[in-house]
Protein backbone atom coordinates (compact mmCIF):
# COMPACT_ATOMS: atom_id res chain seq x y z
CA UNK A 1 0.00 0.00 0.00
CA UNK A 2 1.18 3.18 -0.94
CA UNK A 3 2.40 5.61 1.60
CA UNK A 4 2.21 9.46 2.13
CA UNK A 5 5.21 10.84 3.54
CA UNK A 6 4.23 13.65 5.82
CA UNK A 7 6.88 15.97 7.24
CA UNK A 8 6.76 17.58 10.11
CA UNK A 9 7.23 21.38 10.41
CA UNK A 10 10.61 22.64 10.72
CA UNK A 11 11.84 26.22 11.66
CA UNK A 12 12.31 29.04 9.15
CA UNK A 13 11.00 32.12 11.16
CA UNK A 14 14.44 34.03 12.81
CA UNK A 15 12.97 33.62 16.27
CA UNK A 16 12.72 29.70 15.94
CA UNK A 17 15.55 29.48 13.91
CA UNK A 18 17.85 31.19 17.22
CA UNK A 19 16.04 29.17 19.17
CA UNK A 20 17.00 26.08 17.64
CA UNK A 21 20.39 27.31 16.75
CA UNK A 22 20.60 28.24 20.99
CA UNK A 23 20.20 24.75 21.50
CA UNK A 24 23.37 23.28 19.56
CA UNK A 25 25.50 25.55 21.50
CA UNK A 26 23.78 24.91 24.99
CA UNK A 27 23.57 21.14 24.66
CA UNK A 28 26.52 20.20 22.33
CA UNK A 29 24.14 18.43 20.22
CA UNK A 30 23.61 18.46 16.08
CA UNK A 31 21.29 21.02 14.72
CA UNK A 32 19.11 18.00 13.34
CA UNK A 33 18.51 17.10 17.08
CA UNK A 34 18.16 20.76 18.04
CA UNK A 35 14.95 20.70 15.49
CA UNK A 36 14.08 17.69 16.03
CA UNK A 37 13.40 19.03 20.28
CA UNK A 38 12.02 22.47 18.99
CA UNK A 39 9.24 20.28 16.87
CA UNK A 40 8.43 18.43 20.52
CA UNK A 41 8.00 22.20 22.05
CA UNK A 42 11.60 22.22 23.20
CA UNK A 43 12.68 26.08 23.38
CA UNK A 44 15.14 26.67 25.73
CA UNK A 45 17.69 24.79 28.06
CA UNK A 46 15.63 24.35 30.81
CA UNK A 47 12.76 22.86 29.24
CA UNK A 48 15.09 20.59 27.59
CA UNK A 49 16.81 19.47 31.34
CA UNK A 50 12.76 18.33 31.96
CA UNK A 51 12.36 16.61 28.81
CA UNK A 52 15.16 14.46 28.89
CA UNK A 53 14.93 14.03 32.66
CA UNK A 54 11.35 14.47 33.44
CA UNK A 55 10.80 15.21 37.18
CA UNK A 56 8.29 13.64 39.54
CA UNK A 57 7.58 17.23 41.21
CA UNK A 58 5.80 18.17 37.88
CA UNK A 59 2.98 16.01 38.11
CA UNK A 60 -0.37 18.09 38.97
CA UNK A 61 -1.85 18.73 42.12
CA UNK A 62 -4.49 16.10 42.10
CA UNK A 63 -7.00 18.56 43.87
CA UNK A 64 -7.16 20.47 40.75
CA UNK A 65 -9.31 17.48 39.23
CA UNK A 66 -13.31 17.80 39.62
CA UNK A 67 -14.81 15.80 42.19
CA UNK A 68 -11.49 15.03 43.62
CA UNK A 69 -12.15 16.52 47.53
CA UNK A 70 -15.53 14.83 47.48
CA UNK A 71 -14.10 11.16 46.63
CA UNK A 72 -11.35 11.38 48.77
CA UNK A 73 -13.33 12.49 51.81
CA UNK A 74 -16.05 9.93 50.82
CA UNK A 75 -13.03 7.24 50.44
CA UNK A 76 -12.11 8.33 54.32
CA UNK A 77 -15.41 8.04 55.19
CA UNK A 78 -16.01 4.30 54.40
CA UNK A 79 -11.94 3.58 56.02
CA UNK A 80 -12.78 5.15 59.50
CA UNK A 81 -16.10 3.78 59.65
CA UNK A 82 -15.22 0.05 58.39
CA UNK A 83 -17.48 -0.37 55.57
CA UNK A 84 -16.83 -2.72 52.66
CA UNK A 85 -15.35 -1.21 49.53
CA UNK A 86 -15.43 -2.92 45.93
CA UNK A 87 -13.22 -1.85 43.44
CA UNK A 88 -14.45 -2.58 40.14
CA UNK A 89 -12.15 -2.27 36.74
CA UNK A 90 -12.77 -2.66 33.31
CA UNK A 91 -11.35 -6.01 31.73
CA UNK A 92 -8.99 -4.84 29.20
CA UNK A 93 -4.75 -3.54 30.61
CA UNK A 94 -5.72 -0.29 31.30
CA UNK A 95 -8.80 -1.56 33.58
CA UNK A 96 -7.03 -4.28 34.87
CA UNK A 97 -3.84 -2.84 35.98
CA UNK A 98 -6.00 0.29 37.47
CA UNK A 99 -7.57 -2.72 39.94
CA UNK A 100 -4.24 -4.04 40.58
CA UNK A 101 -2.86 -0.73 40.92
CA UNK A 102 -5.71 0.62 43.83
CA UNK A 103 -6.22 -2.55 45.12
CA UNK A 104 -2.83 -3.24 45.89
CA UNK A 105 -1.93 -0.42 47.17
CA UNK A 106 -4.81 0.45 49.53
CA UNK A 107 -4.94 -2.98 50.47
CA UNK A 108 -1.70 -2.12 52.59
CA UNK A 109 -3.50 0.52 54.33
CA UNK A 110 -7.18 -0.96 55.03
CA UNK A 111 -7.92 -4.88 54.80
CA UNK A 112 -11.80 -4.55 54.33
CA UNK A 113 -11.93 -4.54 50.23
CA UNK A 114 -12.24 -6.58 47.56
CA UNK A 115 -12.04 -5.92 43.70
CA UNK A 116 -13.95 -7.21 40.80
CA UNK A 117 -13.62 -7.43 37.08
CA UNK A 118 -16.90 -7.69 35.21
CA UNK A 119 -17.24 -10.73 32.74
CA UNK A 120 -16.57 -9.79 28.92
CA UNK A 121 -18.96 -12.16 27.54
CA UNK A 122 -21.63 -12.02 30.62
CA UNK A 123 -21.49 -8.74 31.43
CA UNK A 124 -19.92 -6.48 28.67
CA UNK A 125 -18.06 -3.49 29.31
CA UNK A 126 -18.65 -0.78 32.28
CA UNK A 127 -20.09 -1.46 35.23
CA UNK A 128 -22.72 -4.01 34.89
CA UNK A 129 -25.82 -5.18 37.27
CA UNK A 130 -23.93 -8.72 38.09
CA UNK A 131 -20.98 -6.40 39.52
CA UNK A 132 -23.47 -4.43 41.82
CA UNK A 133 -24.86 -7.51 43.02
CA UNK A 134 -21.94 -9.19 44.02
CA UNK A 135 -21.65 -6.08 45.71
CA UNK A 136 -24.68 -6.23 47.84
CA UNK A 137 -24.22 -9.89 48.52
CA UNK A 138 -20.52 -9.08 50.25
CA UNK A 139 -21.79 -6.25 52.35
CA UNK A 140 -20.14 -3.10 50.33
CA UNK A 141 -21.53 0.15 50.47
CA UNK A 142 -19.13 2.10 48.37
CA UNK A 143 -17.77 0.83 44.68
CA UNK A 144 -15.06 2.69 42.83
CA UNK A 145 -15.16 1.78 38.97
CA UNK A 146 -11.46 2.54 36.80
CA UNK A 147 -11.66 2.81 33.95
CA UNK A 148 -15.25 2.71 33.12
CA UNK A 149 -18.67 4.01 34.64
CA UNK A 150 -18.64 7.67 32.81
CA UNK A 151 -22.24 6.58 31.20
CA UNK A 152 -22.81 4.04 33.53
CA UNK A 153 -26.45 6.21 34.30
CA UNK A 154 -29.03 3.99 34.80
CA UNK A 155 -26.13 1.42 36.70
CA UNK A 156 -25.43 3.92 39.31
CA UNK A 157 -29.40 4.81 39.61
CA UNK A 158 -29.49 0.46 40.39
CA UNK A 159 -26.85 0.44 42.87
CA UNK A 160 -28.62 3.43 45.21
CA UNK A 161 -31.76 3.13 45.06
CA UNK A 162 -31.82 -1.02 45.28
CA UNK A 163 -28.97 -1.49 48.19
CA UNK A 164 -27.50 2.35 49.27
CA UNK A 165 -24.97 1.63 47.88
CA UNK A 166 -22.55 4.47 46.59
CA UNK A 167 -20.24 5.18 43.71
CA UNK A 168 -16.63 6.81 43.17
CA UNK A 169 -16.44 6.87 39.68
CA UNK A 170 -12.53 7.59 38.05
CA UNK A 171 -12.53 7.69 33.81
CA UNK A 172 -10.72 9.05 31.23
CA UNK A 173 -13.26 8.39 27.96
CA UNK A 174 -15.65 10.85 27.17
CA UNK A 175 -18.38 11.80 29.02
CA UNK A 176 -22.02 11.91 27.66
CA UNK A 177 -24.84 15.04 28.00
CA UNK A 178 -25.74 13.51 31.58
CA UNK A 179 -23.39 12.33 34.40
CA UNK A 180 -23.84 9.62 36.57
CA UNK A 181 -25.18 10.94 39.96
CA UNK A 182 -22.74 9.06 41.86
CA UNK A 183 -20.92 10.33 44.50
CA UNK A 184 -17.90 11.79 43.11
CA UNK A 185 -17.14 11.80 39.29
CA UNK A 186 -13.56 12.04 38.35
CA UNK A 187 -12.74 12.09 34.77
CA UNK A 188 -10.78 15.06 33.43
CA UNK A 189 -12.66 15.23 30.26
CA UNK A 190 -15.59 16.55 31.78
CA UNK A 191 -16.47 20.08 30.68
CA UNK A 192 -16.29 21.44 33.66
CA UNK A 193 -13.27 19.82 35.34
CA UNK A 194 -10.13 22.25 35.33
CA UNK A 195 -7.34 19.61 35.54
CA UNK A 196 -4.83 20.69 33.21
CA UNK A 197 -3.68 17.18 32.12
CA UNK A 198 -6.87 15.52 29.83
CA UNK A 199 -5.29 12.61 28.79
CA UNK A 200 -4.56 10.19 31.58
CA UNK A 201 -5.80 6.77 31.21
CA UNK A 202 -8.53 5.21 33.95
CA UNK A 203 -5.28 3.97 35.34
CA UNK A 204 -4.14 7.35 35.96
CA UNK A 205 -6.94 8.56 37.11
CA UNK A 206 -7.07 6.25 40.10
CA UNK A 207 -3.45 7.16 40.32
CA UNK A 208 -4.33 10.70 40.91
CA UNK A 209 -6.79 9.42 43.55
CA UNK A 210 -4.57 7.38 45.76
CA UNK A 211 -2.39 10.75 45.50
CA UNK A 212 -4.83 12.46 46.93
CA UNK A 213 -5.99 10.02 49.71
CA UNK A 214 -2.12 9.88 50.83
CA UNK A 215 -1.98 13.75 50.89
CA UNK A 216 -4.90 13.79 53.00
CA UNK A 217 -3.61 10.91 55.45
CA UNK A 218 -0.02 11.55 55.27
CA UNK A 219 1.52 8.40 53.64
CA UNK A 220 4.91 9.17 51.95
CA UNK A 221 3.69 9.25 48.44
CA UNK A 222 7.18 7.00 47.58
CA UNK A 223 5.04 4.28 48.56
CA UNK A 224 2.50 4.80 46.02
CA UNK A 225 5.52 5.15 43.52
CA UNK A 226 5.94 1.59 43.98
CA UNK A 227 2.87 1.37 41.65
CA UNK A 228 4.36 3.38 38.93
CA UNK A 229 5.14 0.03 36.60
CA UNK A 230 1.48 -0.47 36.49
CA UNK A 231 0.55 2.60 35.62
CA UNK A 232 3.12 3.09 32.83
CA UNK A 233 2.02 -0.18 31.45
CA UNK A 234 -2.02 1.00 31.33
CA UNK A 235 -0.48 4.18 29.46
CA UNK A 236 1.05 2.19 26.84
CA UNK A 237 -1.28 -0.48 26.13
CA UNK A 238 -3.71 2.34 25.63
CA UNK A 239 -2.25 4.24 22.97
CA UNK A 240 -2.44 7.45 25.21
CA UNK A 241 -0.37 10.52 24.01
CA UNK A 242 2.97 10.21 26.26
CA UNK A 243 3.25 13.79 27.15
CA UNK A 244 2.95 15.95 30.19
CA UNK A 245 1.99 13.64 32.84
CA UNK A 246 2.14 10.54 31.25
CA UNK A 247 5.05 11.36 30.07
CA UNK A 248 6.12 11.35 33.23
CA UNK A 249 4.21 8.37 34.64
CA UNK A 250 5.85 5.93 32.08
CA UNK A 251 9.29 7.64 32.51
CA UNK A 252 9.78 6.10 35.79
CA UNK A 253 7.17 3.22 35.44
CA UNK A 254 10.14 2.21 32.82
CA UNK A 255 12.35 2.53 35.20
CA UNK A 256 10.58 0.38 38.11
CA UNK A 257 10.38 -2.14 35.30
CA UNK A 258 13.80 -2.59 33.98
CA UNK A 259 15.45 -1.92 37.50
CA UNK A 260 12.95 -3.88 40.00
CA UNK A 261 10.22 -5.38 38.32
CA UNK A 262 6.83 -6.58 40.31
CA UNK A 263 7.24 -10.38 40.37
CA UNK A 264 4.16 -10.72 38.29
CA UNK A 265 5.19 -8.76 35.40
CA UNK A 266 8.78 -10.44 35.82
CA UNK A 267 6.83 -13.66 35.95
CA UNK A 268 5.15 -12.63 32.63
CA UNK A 269 8.57 -11.33 30.69
CA UNK A 270 10.07 -14.63 31.94
CA UNK A 271 7.00 -16.91 30.15
CA UNK A 272 6.96 -14.43 27.30
CA UNK A 273 11.21 -14.98 26.58
CA UNK A 274 11.50 -11.38 26.61
CA UNK A 275 15.15 -10.50 28.77
CA UNK A 276 16.46 -7.15 27.33
CA UNK A 277 15.86 -3.67 28.84
CA UNK A 278 11.91 -2.93 28.38
CA UNK A 279 10.34 0.16 25.83
CA UNK A 280 7.18 1.64 25.57
CA UNK A 281 6.97 -0.67 22.53
CA UNK A 282 8.07 -4.04 23.95
CA UNK A 283 5.09 -3.23 26.34
CA UNK A 284 3.00 -2.78 23.68
CA UNK A 285 3.84 -5.66 21.85
CA UNK A 286 5.07 -8.14 24.59
CA UNK A 287 3.17 -7.36 28.08
CA UNK A 288 -0.46 -5.87 26.52
CA UNK A 289 -1.70 -8.11 24.48
CA UNK A 290 -0.59 -11.11 26.83
CA UNK A 291 -2.82 -9.25 30.22
CA UNK A 292 -5.38 -8.47 27.55
CA UNK A 293 -5.72 -12.19 26.83
CA UNK A 294 -7.09 -13.07 30.01
CA UNK A 295 -9.88 -11.08 29.57
CA UNK A 296 -10.42 -11.83 25.84
CA UNK A 297 -10.35 -15.46 26.06
CA UNK A 298 -11.54 -16.21 29.63
CA UNK A 299 -11.42 -14.23 32.49
CA UNK A 300 -9.84 -10.89 33.38
CA UNK A 301 -9.25 -12.32 37.07
CA UNK A 302 -6.62 -14.08 36.11
CA UNK A 303 -4.52 -10.77 34.88
CA UNK A 304 -5.31 -9.12 38.05
CA UNK A 305 -3.93 -11.78 40.33
CA UNK A 306 -0.99 -11.96 38.27
CA UNK A 307 0.06 -8.65 38.61
CA UNK A 308 -1.01 -8.75 42.52
CA UNK A 309 1.60 -11.93 43.17
CA UNK A 310 4.39 -12.07 45.54
CA UNK A 311 4.91 -15.43 45.26
CA UNK A 312 7.13 -15.93 41.80
CA UNK A 313 6.32 -19.44 41.41
CA UNK A 314 2.71 -18.29 41.57
CA UNK A 315 2.93 -15.24 39.39
CA UNK A 316 4.62 -18.22 36.96
CA UNK A 317 1.50 -20.13 36.87
CA UNK A 318 -1.21 -17.08 36.16
CA UNK A 319 2.22 -16.03 33.39
CA UNK A 320 1.65 -19.49 31.91
CA UNK A 321 -2.10 -19.37 31.79
CA UNK A 322 -2.30 -16.17 30.69
CA UNK A 323 0.19 -17.04 27.73
CA UNK A 324 -2.16 -20.29 26.43
CA UNK A 325 -5.14 -17.65 26.31
CA UNK A 326 -2.39 -15.49 24.06
CA UNK A 327 -1.54 -18.34 22.17
CA UNK A 328 -5.36 -19.12 21.62
CA UNK A 329 -6.00 -15.50 20.96
CA UNK A 330 -3.65 -15.53 18.57
CA UNK A 331 -5.29 -17.92 16.36
CA UNK A 332 -8.84 -16.80 16.17
CA UNK A 333 -7.11 -13.31 15.74
CA UNK A 334 -5.90 -14.92 12.33
CA UNK A 335 -8.82 -17.46 11.30
CA UNK A 336 -11.68 -14.26 11.67
CA UNK A 337 -9.14 -11.73 10.02
CA UNK A 338 -8.32 -13.53 7.00
CA UNK A 339 -12.93 -14.12 7.00
CA UNK A 340 -13.33 -10.34 7.38
CA UNK A 341 -10.88 -9.57 4.45
CA UNK A 342 -12.33 -12.33 2.43
CA UNK A 343 -15.61 -10.53 2.99
CA UNK A 344 -14.04 -6.93 2.16
CA UNK A 345 -12.57 -7.92 -1.17
CA UNK A 346 -15.67 -10.70 -2.30
CA UNK A 347 -18.24 -6.76 -1.76
CA UNK A 348 -17.77 -4.35 -4.26
CA UNK A 349 -19.83 -1.87 -2.54
CA UNK A 350 -16.74 -2.66 0.25
CA UNK A 351 -14.18 -2.74 -1.72
CA UNK A 352 -14.61 0.30 -4.47
CA UNK A 353 -16.93 2.65 -2.87
CA UNK A 354 -17.08 2.32 1.18
CA UNK A 355 -15.65 4.97 2.92
CA UNK A 356 -15.72 2.90 6.10
CA UNK A 357 -15.71 -0.87 7.41
CA UNK A 358 -18.80 -2.52 8.63
CA UNK A 359 -18.46 -6.39 8.75
CA UNK A 360 -20.81 -8.65 10.72
CA UNK A 361 -20.88 -12.57 11.47
CA UNK A 362 -22.51 -14.63 14.79
CA UNK A 363 -19.21 -17.19 14.64
CA UNK A 364 -16.90 -14.84 15.44
CA UNK A 365 -15.00 -14.43 18.12
CA UNK A 366 -15.94 -11.54 20.53
CA UNK A 367 -12.57 -11.21 22.50
CA UNK A 368 -10.37 -10.09 19.08
CA UNK A 369 -13.04 -8.07 17.51
CA UNK A 370 -10.83 -5.17 18.15
CA UNK A 371 -8.09 -6.91 16.87
CA UNK A 372 -9.73 -7.56 13.52
CA UNK A 373 -10.79 -4.00 13.05
CA UNK A 374 -7.03 -3.03 13.18
CA UNK A 375 -6.18 -5.86 11.33
CA UNK A 376 -8.32 -4.61 8.58
CA UNK A 377 -7.25 -1.27 9.00
CA UNK A 378 -3.70 -2.05 8.27
CA UNK A 379 -5.28 -3.55 4.65
CA UNK A 380 -7.90 -1.23 3.67
CA UNK A 381 -7.27 1.86 5.47
CA UNK A 382 -10.39 3.12 6.92
CA UNK A 383 -12.90 3.73 9.86
CA UNK A 384 -13.99 -0.33 11.04
CA UNK A 385 -16.22 -1.18 13.39
CA UNK A 386 -16.47 -5.43 13.66
CA UNK A 387 -19.85 -6.75 14.80
CA UNK A 388 -20.55 -10.18 16.31
CA UNK A 389 -23.37 -11.48 17.71
CA UNK A 390 -23.71 -10.98 21.65
CA UNK A 391 -27.48 -12.23 22.85
CA UNK A 392 -30.18 -13.35 21.14
CA UNK A 393 -30.82 -11.03 18.98
CA UNK A 394 -28.02 -8.16 19.80
CA UNK A 395 -24.73 -7.58 18.84
CA UNK A 396 -21.37 -6.05 20.09
CA UNK A 397 -19.26 -4.15 18.18
CA UNK A 398 -15.52 -2.88 18.15
CA UNK A 399 -14.50 0.15 16.15
CA UNK A 400 -11.04 1.63 15.38
CA UNK A 401 -10.10 4.86 13.71
CA UNK A 402 -7.64 5.67 11.35
CA UNK A 403 -5.03 8.91 12.39
CA UNK A 404 -7.14 12.34 12.04
CA UNK A 405 -10.46 10.96 11.87
CA UNK A 406 -12.98 11.49 15.12
CA UNK A 407 -14.62 7.81 15.07
CA UNK A 408 -16.27 8.72 18.17
CA UNK A 409 -18.35 11.95 16.68
CA UNK A 410 -18.71 9.53 13.60
CA UNK A 411 -20.79 6.77 15.73
CA UNK A 412 -22.45 9.57 17.96
CA UNK A 413 -24.03 10.86 14.80
CA UNK A 414 -25.61 6.90 14.45
CA UNK A 415 -26.37 6.81 17.85
CA UNK A 416 -30.06 6.47 17.03
CA UNK A 417 -29.70 2.84 15.65
CA UNK A 418 -27.48 1.88 18.74
CA UNK A 419 -28.80 0.61 22.40
CA UNK A 420 -25.59 1.78 23.65
CA UNK A 421 -22.00 2.74 22.83
CA UNK A 422 -18.93 4.42 24.54
CA UNK A 423 -15.04 5.16 23.62
CA UNK A 424 -13.40 8.17 22.51
CA UNK A 425 -11.47 9.59 18.92
CA UNK A 426 -9.76 6.49 18.09
CA UNK A 427 -11.62 3.71 19.65
CA UNK A 428 -14.99 3.17 20.40
CA UNK A 429 -17.20 -0.04 21.91
CA UNK A 430 -21.06 -0.61 21.20
CA UNK A 431 -24.27 -2.67 21.30
CA UNK A 432 -26.89 -2.74 18.45
CA UNK A 433 -29.86 -5.14 17.36
CA UNK A 434 -28.97 -7.41 14.44
CA UNK A 435 -32.30 -6.52 12.37
CA UNK A 436 -30.47 -2.83 12.46
CA UNK A 437 -27.04 -3.47 11.32
CA UNK A 438 -27.40 -3.28 7.80
CA UNK A 439 -29.22 0.20 8.65
CA UNK A 440 -25.98 1.02 10.33
CA UNK A 441 -23.75 0.24 7.86
CA UNK A 442 -25.34 2.68 5.49
CA UNK A 443 -26.17 5.25 7.83
CA UNK A 444 -22.50 5.27 9.42
CA UNK A 445 -20.77 5.15 5.64
CA UNK A 446 -22.82 8.03 4.91
CA UNK A 447 -21.47 10.17 7.81
CA UNK A 448 -17.79 8.88 7.14
CA UNK A 449 -18.22 10.31 3.81
CA UNK A 450 -19.52 13.76 4.95
CA UNK A 451 -16.84 13.72 7.90
CA UNK A 452 -13.61 12.29 6.23
CA UNK A 453 -10.82 13.82 4.18
CA UNK A 454 -9.35 12.11 1.52
CA UNK A 455 -5.77 12.06 3.19
CA UNK A 456 -7.63 10.02 6.32
CA UNK A 457 -7.75 7.21 3.56
CA UNK A 458 -4.03 7.32 3.18
CA UNK A 459 -1.60 5.81 4.77
CA UNK A 460 1.34 8.22 6.26
CA UNK A 461 4.35 8.44 7.71
CA UNK A 462 5.17 11.05 9.87
CA UNK A 463 8.87 12.29 9.18
CA UNK A 464 10.65 14.22 11.36
CA UNK A 465 13.78 15.56 9.26
CA UNK A 466 15.92 14.85 6.16
CA UNK A 467 19.75 13.80 7.21
CA UNK A 468 22.39 12.39 5.82
CA UNK A 469 23.22 9.24 6.55
CA UNK A 470 27.10 10.56 7.53
CA UNK A 471 25.06 12.31 10.82
CA UNK A 472 24.30 9.11 12.60
CA UNK A 473 26.12 8.18 15.13
CA UNK A 474 26.66 6.82 18.42
CA UNK A 475 26.44 9.74 20.13
CA UNK A 476 23.81 10.59 18.16
CA UNK A 477 21.78 7.52 18.86
CA UNK A 478 22.33 7.99 22.12
CA UNK A 479 20.63 11.67 22.69
CA UNK A 480 17.85 10.01 20.75
CA UNK A 481 17.45 7.27 22.68
CA UNK A 482 17.18 9.68 25.65
CA UNK A 483 13.82 11.20 24.16
CA UNK A 484 11.92 7.96 24.98
CA UNK A 485 10.23 6.99 26.28
CA UNK A 486 8.15 7.01 22.87
CA UNK A 487 5.02 7.01 21.93
CA UNK A 488 1.95 9.30 20.45
CA UNK A 489 2.88 12.94 20.58
CA UNK A 490 6.72 12.13 21.19
CA UNK A 491 6.51 8.84 18.53
CA UNK A 492 10.19 7.06 17.69
CA UNK A 493 12.15 9.63 15.51
CA UNK A 494 11.78 8.91 11.66
CA UNK A 495 14.35 10.00 9.13
CA UNK A 496 14.66 10.46 5.58
CA UNK A 497 17.91 10.05 3.26
CA UNK A 498 17.77 10.79 -0.62
CA UNK A 499 20.13 9.95 -3.00
CA UNK A 500 20.68 6.38 -1.88
CA UNK A 501 21.79 3.03 -3.34
CA UNK A 502 22.98 -0.56 -2.50
CA UNK A 503 26.49 -1.19 -2.06
CA UNK A 504 25.54 -4.83 -1.91
CA UNK A 505 22.69 -7.14 -3.68
CA UNK A 506 19.28 -7.00 -1.58
CA UNK A 507 18.72 -10.51 0.56
CA UNK A 508 15.57 -12.09 1.18
CA UNK A 509 15.25 -13.22 4.83
CA UNK A 510 13.02 -15.79 5.65
CA UNK A 511 10.97 -15.10 2.01
CA UNK A 512 9.67 -11.99 2.49
CA UNK A 513 12.06 -9.59 4.91
CA UNK A 514 14.82 -7.61 2.87
CA UNK A 515 18.52 -7.42 4.22
CA UNK A 516 19.99 -4.05 2.65
CA UNK A 517 23.33 -2.30 2.54
CA UNK A 518 22.61 0.92 2.15
CA UNK A 519 25.22 3.72 0.69
CA UNK A 520 24.29 7.76 0.40
CA UNK A 521 25.69 8.35 -2.68
CA UNK A 522 26.96 12.05 -1.24
CA UNK A 523 28.68 11.41 1.84
CA UNK A 524 29.89 7.19 1.46
CA UNK A 525 28.28 6.50 4.31
CA UNK A 526 27.00 2.70 4.48
CA UNK A 527 24.73 1.34 7.00
CA UNK A 528 22.82 -1.80 7.18
CA UNK A 529 19.02 -2.08 7.09
CA UNK A 530 16.15 -4.43 7.24
CA UNK A 531 12.74 -4.10 6.43
CA UNK A 532 10.31 -6.66 7.38
CA UNK A 533 7.68 -7.98 5.30
CA UNK A 534 9.17 -5.71 2.42
CA UNK A 535 10.16 -8.26 -0.60
CA UNK A 536 6.86 -7.69 -2.80
CA UNK A 537 7.45 -4.20 -2.72
CA UNK A 538 11.07 -3.33 -3.31
CA UNK A 539 13.11 -6.34 -4.03
CA UNK A 540 12.91 -5.93 -7.70
CA UNK A 541 13.16 -2.10 -8.03
CA UNK A 542 16.30 -2.14 -5.56
CA UNK A 543 17.79 -5.70 -7.10
CA UNK A 544 17.91 -3.17 -10.47
CA UNK A 545 19.66 -0.88 -9.02
CA UNK A 546 17.31 2.09 -9.09
CA UNK A 547 18.62 4.98 -6.44
CA UNK A 548 15.93 5.74 -4.03
CA UNK A 549 14.83 7.70 -0.96
CA UNK A 550 14.15 5.58 2.40
CA UNK A 551 12.27 6.62 5.40
CA UNK A 552 13.66 4.30 8.34
CA UNK A 553 14.22 4.72 12.07
CA UNK A 554 17.43 3.71 13.52
CA UNK A 555 17.69 0.65 16.33
CA UNK A 556 20.41 -1.37 18.04
CA UNK A 557 21.23 -4.87 16.62
CA UNK A 558 23.22 -7.32 18.45
CA UNK A 559 25.17 -10.46 16.71
CA UNK A 560 27.48 -12.71 17.84
CA UNK A 561 27.86 -10.19 20.94
CA UNK A 562 28.31 -7.31 18.60
CA UNK A 563 26.12 -4.24 19.13
CA UNK A 564 25.69 -2.02 15.89
CA UNK A 565 23.27 0.40 14.57
CA UNK A 566 21.10 -0.54 11.92
CA UNK A 567 18.66 1.43 9.91
CA UNK A 568 14.71 -0.19 10.50
CA UNK A 569 13.38 0.68 7.11
CA UNK A 570 9.39 2.26 6.94
CA UNK A 571 9.17 3.15 3.49
CA UNK A 572 10.78 3.41 0.00
CA UNK A 573 10.56 5.67 -2.92
CA UNK A 574 12.21 5.19 -6.25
Amino acid sequence: MEKNWNFKPTPTQSDDLQIVGDLVNQLSVSKSMATMLWQRGVKDFDEAKHFFRPQIEDLHDPFLMKDMDVAVERLIKAIDENEKILIFGDYDVDGTTAVALFYGFLKNYYPNIEYYNPDRYKEGYGISNLGIDYAAEIGASLMISLDCGIKSIDKIVYAQTKYGIDFIICDHHEPGDELPAAVAVLDPKRNDCPYPFKELTGNGVGFKLLTAFCIRKGIPIENLFEFLDLAMVSIASDIVPIIGENRILAYFGLKKINENPRTGLKALKQVAGFSGEMSIENVVFVLGPRINAAGRIKHAKAAVQLLLADDFDEALAFAYEIQANNTERKGHDSRITEEALDMIRKDDWLLNMAKSTVLFSENWHKGVIGIVASRCIENFHRPTIIFTKSGDKTAAGSARSVPGFDLYAAIERSAHLLIQFGGHMHAAGMTIEIDKIDEFRAHFDQIVNEMILEEHLVPKINIDIKIDLSEISPKFYRIMKQMAPFGPHNMQPIFVSENLSLSAEPRILKEKHLKLEILDEDTGSVFSAIGFGMVDDFYQGLKAGNKFSMAYSIEENTFRDKTTLQLFVRDIKF
